[in-house]
């Protein structure tokens, strides 16, 4: 079997999908993150996707490591490229061995996963009742974003917003739902060990991005103020970059994502590191259904993921959901907080190919929100 031909889709709300071809007619999808740079991502994944065309798509650890191993390698573009062609040689490789990817990675390690949902959007707002309405549709855990702006160094006023919007929660569902608090890299570490330690009385189940992941020391100053787990790793690529993180020593779980980490191998190896440092896994997909997919596939194999984020209805979401480009919803379907083990070969998915090309005729621009804080000056999303 050969690799024959690459095509890139860009597909509302924000995602950018990747299909190779064989010479056999078994195709392989991908996905790739657009960021704020949508066109750069598309325009190198056809030029990535050149150096693999007539070369075996069963040699996925090989031509990962061709793809990877450029003079100027890792970074968000690279990466995400790199991630969402590897997932694709997998789906291309399960669906030939008509079994499930993870049944090519040793096996199923659980009998179903964990999911979260998101509430609050952005700037936070009516926590409350839609934790309950999440309690409701079977949900035992959920994760918010904590603050909006916050200064290097800003009023408690901003944090007391912060323990009331947490505290509605726990007075409304009480301790029947599972809170992950993301501070999303929006609170810098003189603010996050207050934070951190305030939350304490409310159990969260992690604090996530406590601080910006290029300021991976901070993490362990914000660790002594407090007990509750933080986790990080949305934003790293390779094992390279998270070695940094483990010899921090400061955090109790990573969430690598598979759409930017380097696929669903890497993201494995990472995830074997973590457990070797006594360490959790909450792997980050927030994005479309072939990233979600590849994500359960990596789940399904690794004993130390313990939930996994999904992006029903999350607030990213406009016009189009995680279900709308795919015939087998029930690949998705939660029940009780859990999703069964995919069952399909390759990555499990029934695309909507005739949907996903009317789509992308229309073309994509996503960036994030531009925030300011009370004097000008730039603050983090």
């Amino acid at each position: 079997m050969k690799i024959k031909d690459i095509k890139v889709y860009q597909v509302k709300p924000r995602w950018i999908f990747v299909r190779l071809f064989t010479d056999e007619g078994i195709e392989g999808w991908g996905e790739l993150i657009s960021g704020t740079k949508t066109d750069t991502v598309v325009a190198g994944a056809y030029e990535m996707g050149k150096r693999i065309i007539g070369r075996n798509p069963f040699e996925i650890e090989r031509l990962w490591q061709e793809i990877h191993r450029s003079f100027f390698r890792g970074g968000p573009i690279n990466s995400t490229i790199l991630s969402g062609i590897e997932m694709a040689l997998w789906d291309i490789k399960g669906k030939a061995f008509n079994c499930p990817v993870y049944e090519l990675l040793g096996g199923a390690a659980r009998d179903r996963i964990m999911v979260y949902s998101w509430i609050g959007g952005d700037r936070p707002s009516d926590v409350a009742a839609q934790a309950k309405e999440r309690r409701e549709l079977g949900f035992k855990a959920i994760k918010m974003n904590a603050t909006s702006e916050l200064h290097y160094i800003d009023s408690f006023k901003k944090v007391q917003e912060v323990l009331d919007r947490v505290g509605s929660i726990r007075e409304a569902v009480g301790d029947d739902l599972e809170i992950g608090v993301d501070f999303h890299g929006r609170v810098h570490r003189p603010m996050a060990k207050v934070l951190a330690k305030q939350l304490e009385e409310y159990h969260p189940m992690f604090l996530e991005e406590v601080v910006l992941p290029e300021n991976p020391e901070s993490f362990r100053e914000v660790a002594n103020h407090t007990s509750i787990p933080l986790a990080t790793g949305e934003r790293l690529n390779t094992r390279w970059q998270f070695k940094q993180l483990f010899d921090q020593k400061a955090v109790d779980i990573i969430q690598p994502d598979l759409a930017l980490a380097g696929g669903i191998l890497e993201s494995r190896k990472i995830a074997a590191m973590a457990e070797a440092y006594d360490m959790a896994v909450a792997p980050h997909a927030p994005y479309g259904p072939i990233s979600l997919a590849a994500t359960l596939q990596m789940d399904a194999c690794t004993p130390n993921v313990f939930i996994q984020e999904q992006s029903l209805g999350i607030h990213y979401n406009r016009g189009f959901d995680l279900l709308d480009f795919v015939k087998n919803k029930e690949i998705f379907q939660y029940k009780d907080s859990y999703v069964e083990l995919p069952k399909g070969p390759g990555l499990g998915l029934d695309l909507d190919v005739d949907k996903i090309e009317q789509i992308s005729q229309e073309g994509l621009y996503w960036t994030n929100p531009k925030w300011k804080n009370y004097d000008g000056t730039i603050a983090e999303w």
